[in-house]
């Protein structure tokens, strides 16, 4: 065993490198496919279509591994939750330090906003602006929190133009958080009858996280497929009508990951370098996929082998921040985008639509779990101050270059309330936390 995971070790010790490593071969890619040409027939269309299959591939395996992950864990987790005190007043301080990193968010991102003024600093038509397909709604909160059935799974078929059908099943991780919640605490209540179930449930998370190793072993090649396609796709010539918007953005996420979040854990007594060391392979993998629910795994390793945050805490924190905490997506993005379509359509805010605004960013990323994303945000937001929803339309040209930063942010948030929460609940493995970092993955080689 300890043979094993030597070797194991060495083979991720340069990780980060390797991640980096192939985000400049993605680029590269990337760049030569949109050289060669984008249409079909030609050798760039070749290209791209193989690095998004790659990408789509990799990113498929992940979400895969979600559900099997988040329910063995959090069952796990209640069994063990004798372990931990105050397990109430965790639940209670890790909500409240989502809502306040949240609220920082949005405050730059307002002050983002009228500072800078990008709705009148674009070239964008107003023809462009079409109203999404998909909406937020204050109603997506008990649609997403009450289970559609025993596997939070749901169904959906599109109709081609064609007529062709296909149909896709798709999960909830806030579902599946209740009924993995709800189950834990009956197979206790049950006791002794329960005591078979828990410990197949033990077995099953860690078969779960030895596949979740394989798959993490393939992230540089997934990232060139991610990465490259990114490039491929949308270039850089997109971002010319709407400069002024994406500064502003990447910005804001700028302040909130590298001013707001580092200032946070030194206030707590926590070095912001070892942090972002230890949970950099996470920030990465959100960075190049875009999906805070394909980096889940990886956020939950990290978490808990790299910043020392016990596995009974971590298995429920980082599932629910997955779905409800999002400084990216659910603050800075709605705040400046909602004083954007003001602007572009001339529409004049009150003080009270500011604090409307506020209100949305901290509460509304609760009410949209069950339908997350920035569209779907920022739809909320628009709604609710008035707005006109075509406005959501103007920005969906970029939305997939700003979703790499808005991602990136959302998933280190997610890892840092668990941090924070710990080290005040004295809970935190500070000699795990200040170690010399190893990359969280060697954590999921426990069982080799």
């Amino acid at each position: 065993m300890v043979a094993a995971q030597s070797k194991s070790r060495r083979y991720i010790s340069g990780f980060g490198v390797q991640v980096l490593v192939a985000m400049a071969i993605g680029l590269g890619l990337g760049l030569l496919a949109r050289h060669l040409g984008p249409a079909e027939g030609q050798g760039g269309y070749a290209l791209a279509e193989t690095l998004h299959q790659v990408g789509a591939i990799f990113v498929q395996l992940l979400r895969t591994l979600v559900p099997p992950l988040v329910f063995t864990a959090i069952v796990a987790s209640i069994a063990n939750i004798a372990q931990l005190q105050n397990a109430a007043r965790l639940v209670w301080r890790t909500l409240f330090w989502f809502a306040v990193t949240a609220l920082i968010a949005v405050l730059i991102g307002i002050a983002l906003g009228l500072i800078l003024q990008p709705g009148l600093h674009t070239t964008v038509e107003a023809a462009a602006a079409k109203a999404p397909k998909t909406h937020g709604s204050w109603l997506d909160f008990l649609t997403g929190l009450v289970p559609v059935n025993i596997l939070g799974l749901a169904a959906s078929t599109k109709i081609s133009d064609v007529g062709a059908a296909s149909t896709s099943l798709s999960f909830n991780v806030l579902q599946i958080v209740v009924i993995a919640l709800v189950t834990g605490v009956a197979a206790l209540k049950v006791g002794e009858a329960g005591e078979a179930f828990l410990k197949f449930n033990a077995s099953a998370l860690a078969i779960v996280r030895k596949v979740l190793w394989w798959v993490i072993r393939l992230t540089p090649i997934g990232t060139i497929g991610l990465f490259g396609n990114a490039v491929a796709q949308y270039g850089w010539t997109t971002l010319g009508q709407l400069g002024a918007f994406t500064g502003a953005i990447y910005i804001g996420l700028g302040l909130v990951l590298l001013v707001v979040y580092p200032s946070i854990l030194a206030m707590n007594g926590l070095n912001p370098i070892k942090f972002f060391q230890g949970a950099w392979p996470a920030i990465q993998l959100a960075f190049v996929s875009r999906s805070s629910v394909g980096t889940l795994p990886v956020t939950e390793a990290v978490t808990e082998t790299s910043l020392g945050v016990p596995r009974a805490y971590a298995a429920f924190a980082v599932p629910l921040g997955a779905t409800t905490k999002m400084d990216g997506c659910a603050a800075i993005y709605p705040a400046i985008a909602a004083i954007f379509v003001a602007q572009f359509f001339g529409v004049h805010l009150a003080l009270s639509d500011y604090f409307l605004i506020v209100f949305v960013s901290v509460i509304g990323s609760a009410a949209t779990a069950g339908l997350t994303g920035a569209t779907v945000m920022l739809t909320l937001t628009l709604s609710t101050l008035g707005l006109p929803l075509e406005g959501a339309g103007l920005l969906l040209a970029i939305d997939p270059i700003l979703d790499m930063g808005r991602t990136a942010v959302n998933v280190a948030g997610q890892a840092l309330v668990p941090t924070i929460v710990a080290k005040r609940e004295g809970i935190l493995d500070l000699e795990v936390y200040n170690a010399a970092r190893v990359p969280a993955e060697a954590g999921l080689i426990a069982a080799e």
